[in-house]
């Protein structure tokens, strides 16, 4: 089955807690603080592999997460990170962040990987925390919650040509006559419901990708039949095939079935209807195309070439894909030359630290990742973490902010999960 859209979960793993810790050894006086560090957690790696066509494996699992960092442990001694989850998928693939639709990750090449998830850092036990005014600190951290995020992945061909035209227009025929293969073929509409891949080899040295896309209809690109799912393997074709059915049984014009299809693609994408387009005119072997032919070059005029074919038999299938050849190797050297590097001087804009929103009442929410991350790795349980926590909130201005905002003592302030009582 061929898969090419998929939903997931992704989640970084947490990392270990640091702990509190103090040396006892004979003949070690005021051994001092030995608390460990935990272990950072593990990210979410994904892993761009050629062998994979579809994303079929992420139907059946949705849900993935890295292992997290081990605690930390007395004597120093600390935690081990928790392992990367290293996640395989067909190069083509994009990655999208399923909440702002911002892409993460577009992977076009085998072996390319990207950290889509992170892993936590993992918290540092009472030995760092030592000073010459605190010598022996009674307080750790938590490990760092990991990043999680529900991502889209989209499948998107790579291949140099693609093959378009309505349903039962011959484009399975025509890649399975020109390269190895083997899509269903049937004498009936609709019968490509997936994109299928062959390489072309007009020689030992030269050769090009083909994609067969499954048949558009009007309205493709709103959604309407396959729709939008199957234009988007288009966005990376360098030349357009148009395969048109120049029978009397296909009930249409061609050249009505060409300007549908351009309209469709220029709706969907505009760059992609100015594609290097040549013109397929498939089934000539039957009776009554020659009149068709010399309609559809009337109106289509010089701006695109047209060759008679015949899918079925073979002719012109050869001059067809000799002269796509050309196109294809026409458009390799018209791509500009990567730019000289240029140095930028960009002026950093610091992100605010936190923001304060009063949801209601007597109820402020306070937002922030260094304020979520801050009150993550506090340990409740551990008086002298929270004093730190309450320490480093003042000296944010966090204090103050929500004064000026009216919060007043026995106000609720709610960062996350977490609810405190305001006071002075």
């Amino acid at each position: 089955m061929f898969f090419d859209r998929a939903k997931v979960y992704v989640k970084g793993g947490d990392g270990g807690n640091g702990i509190v810790a103090f040396r006892r050894e004979k003949y070690v006086p005021e051994g001092g603080p030995a608390g460990g560090d935990g272990g950072n957690g593990g990210d979410i790696v994904f892993f761009a592999d050629e062998g994979l066509r579809t994303l079929i494996d992420f139907k059946y699992k949705q849900h993935y997460r890295a292992t997290r960092g081990q605690h930390g442990q007395g004597k120093g001694m600390h935690g081990k990170s928790g392992e990367d989850l290293v996640l395989k998928i067909p190069v083509g693939t994009v990655i999208k962040d399923s909440e702002t639709d911002q892409v993460l990750a577009d992977f076009t090449e085998h072996g390319q990987t990207v950290i889509v998830a992170r892993g936590g850092r993992g918290g540092r036990g009472n030995t760092r925390f030592a000073s010459a005014k605190n010598r022996i600190p009674t307080l750790a951290e938590n490990g760092e919650p990991g990043e999680e995020k529900w991502i889209h992945l989209e499948l998107k061909l790579l291949a140099d040509v693609g093959l378009l035209g309505f349903p039962n227009a011959g484009k399975s025929t025509i890649i399975s006559k020109v390269s190895a293969a083997r899509p269903k073929i049937a004498d009936y509409p609709f019968t490509t419901l997936a994109p299928n891949l062959g390489v072309v080899r007009i020689d030992e040295e030269s050769s090009f990708v083909l994609a067969d896309i499954p048949g558009l209809i009007e309205g493709a690109h709103k959604g309407a039949g396959l729709g939008h799912h199957f234009l988007r393997h288009l966005e990376r074709t360098k030349v357009l095939i148009h395969v048109l059915d120049m029978s009397e049984q296909a009930d249409r014009s061609p050249w009505n079935d060409f300007v549908t299809i351009n309209n469709e693609l220029k709706e969907y994408r505009e760059d992609l209807a100015g594609r290097p387009q040549i013109v397929a005119a498939n089934k000539m072997d039957l009776p009554g195309t020659q009149e068709q032919l010399e309609e559809l070059k009337r109106n289509i005029g010089d701006e695109y070439e047209v060759y008679p074919i015949s899918a079925a038999t073979g002719e012109g299938l050869k001059k067809l894909i000799n002269q796509v050849y050309e196109m294809v190797c026409a458009c390799e050297k018209a791509l500009p030359e990567p730019p000289e590097p240029e140095i930028k001087h960009v002026r950093v804009v610091p992100k605010e630290k936190y923001q304060i929103h009063e949801k209601e009442k007597g109820l402020f929410v306070v937002s922030g990742e260094e304020i979520r991350r801050l009150v993550a790795m506090t340990d409740f349980n551990n008086e002298a973490a929270v004093k730190r926590m309450q320490k480093i909130f003042k000296n944010l201005g966090l204090d103050q902010a929500l004064r000026e905002k009216g919060a007043k003592a026995g106000d609720v302030i709610q960062i996350e999960k977490w609810e405190f009582d305001f006071s002075e």
